[in-house]
């Protein structure tokens, strides 16, 4: 398959943990996703916002994301 480069669209995930305060051993984490080709980013705040955010790149590419995706699957492993 040739492919250009509006064809493709890359994103970076970049999440970090840091200890939590308190009593119980909580790790907490954040992080946010990066569209490369045109630099839009988004803060993340629960695994599914990563999808929230790939979704309107798929449909404006004429896509139709599928309700369980192996990425949403993969997601939801996470958790």
């Amino acid at each position: 398959m040739d492919l250009t480069e509006s064809d493709v669209h890359s994103f970076i995930v970049k999440l970090w943990f840091e200890a939590g305060g308190g009593e119980a051993a909580q790790t907490d984490w954040h992080g946010h996703i990066t569209h490369v080709p045109d630099g839009a980013r988004r803060y993340l705040q629960e695994l599914d916002d990563i999808v929230e955010f790939i979704e309107p790149y798929v449909r404006a590419a004429g896509g139709v994301p599928a309700k369980r995706t192996r990425f949403r699957r993969w997601l939801r492993r996470w958790k």
